[in-house]
């Protein structure tokens, strides 16, 4: 396998969150190898929506919607980056996106938690407003008569999240990458300055360490010195056939994909590491879409599946560097798609000068975390 310093950077983890660093690290200049755990994995990347999403992001950490804000504004252009290198169009359309209500106590409370988000000091600003039925029904007609309203932000999109896989991992590779498959990663040992990494395909060794390994990132962490606390949270997708495009703005529960196709999804399960998918969770995704858009009960379903989310104590996400072990880095987050810009264009020049600046990335540290509990 490798010897000493083959690779500037390994980067543990191979899914959307892992190959957006990548694609960024070979970008700068340095020589990449990613260690991907192959089919086996618990992959997030399998059950996301595929949102480019800015509304509600960061009550509680408003540098959080800063984040995602930044993220957003830069899409456009990273989807042409991708585009121009690979020749993948990741169809990214930002043409603002709805939450639905479907009672009047669903829309007060929504407006509630938008302007709880929007008074917290440090917050960003953006655009966002309330819709009442007939400012929604101009943009959605086909909504069902229970929608009474919406909030909507114009930030938001979405992107066909296969494409973005495939453009990353194509446009990395291109770029020089090593993308190593089934390396599961056993142990990892920091030693005179470098990063020796046992995995199920052989030893690799690196200067500089990213773990994006999703909910593996909580068992590797320590090895390097990071405190990375997170677990699975299950959420359930349905997929219907092909049908003319009728919905041209991404609802944050469903979206008419660029290929036909209407994706549901609206569960959050605390199921451990259970990925199996339930009749009563699917029945609950489909009676609340049809609600929204009675024309989906004519439509069949032609896929569902359930993949496991990557969730922190508090739902933020986790972007730190080791103290004990200079050059190893952690990055984990349940929006993989909607920072997939920043964690290609901004977080991975960081780490190949290795450095995260306190000043931007102290709140993300886990050490928020390390709080006493009350006596």
């Amino acid at each position: 396998m490798s010897t000493a310093r083959d690779f500037d950077v390994a980067v543990i983890g191979g899914g959307l969150v892992g190959s957006a660093i990548a694609w960024g690290l070979a970008k700068v200049g340095q020589r990449v190898a990613v260690l991907d755990e192959g089919d086996i994995a618990f992959r997030a990347s399998r059950g996301n929506f595929a949102l480019v999403w800015v509304q509600s992001k960061g009550l509680g950490m408003p540098e959080y919607a800063g984040w995602t804000v930044r993220s957003s504004e830069a899409w456009g252009g990273f989807a042409d980056a991708l585009q121009t290198q690979t020749g993948i169009d990741v169809s990214h359309q930002r043409p603002g996106g709805f939450h639905l209500a479907l009672s009047e106590r669903e829309l007060e409370q929504r407006e509630q938690v938008l302007k709880r988000l929007h008074n917290q000091p440090a917050m960003q600003r953006y655009d966002w407003e309330i819709m009442d039925r007939e400012r929604v029904r101009q943009a959605l007609p086909q909504i069902g008569p229970e929608v009474v309203g919406a909030s909507y932000c114009p930030l938001d999109g979405h992107v066909n999240s296969l494409r973005l896989f495939r453009a990353l991992h194509t446009g990395m590779q291109q770029l020089g990458v090593t993308y190593l498959p089934n390396h599961a990663v056993d142990g990892i040992e920091h030693r005179n300055g470098e990063f020796i990494i046992r995995s199920a395909g052989g030893e690799v060794r690196s200067a500089k360490l990213v773990l994006a390994a999703g909910n593996g990132n909580a068992r590797l962490g320590p090895m390097v010195g990071l405190d990375v606390p997170v677990r699975p949270q299950r959420g359930q997708i349905v997929v219907t056939e092909k049908a003319a495009p009728f919905l041209n703005y991404p609802v944050v529960t469903v979206r008419q994909t660029d290929e036909g196709g209407v994706m549901l999804g609206d569960s959050l399960e605390e199921a451990g590491f259970d990925p199996t998918v339930g009749t009563g969770v699917i029945s609950m995704i489909a009676d609340r879409a049809v609600r929204m858009f009675p024309q989906l009960a004519r439509l069949n379903v032609v896929r569902s599946w359930a993949a496991l989310r990557v969730m922190t104590k508090d739902g933020f996400p986790i972007y730190d560097h080791s103290a004990t072990c200079p050059g190893a880095f952690v990055a984990t987050c349940h929006s993989g798609v909607t920072l997939a810009a920043n964690h290609a264009l901004a977080l991975a020049p960081l780490i190949a000068a290795g450095r995260l600046p306190s000043e931007q990335f102290e709140v993300f540290s886990a050490r928020r975390f390390h709080v006493p509990a009350a006596a």
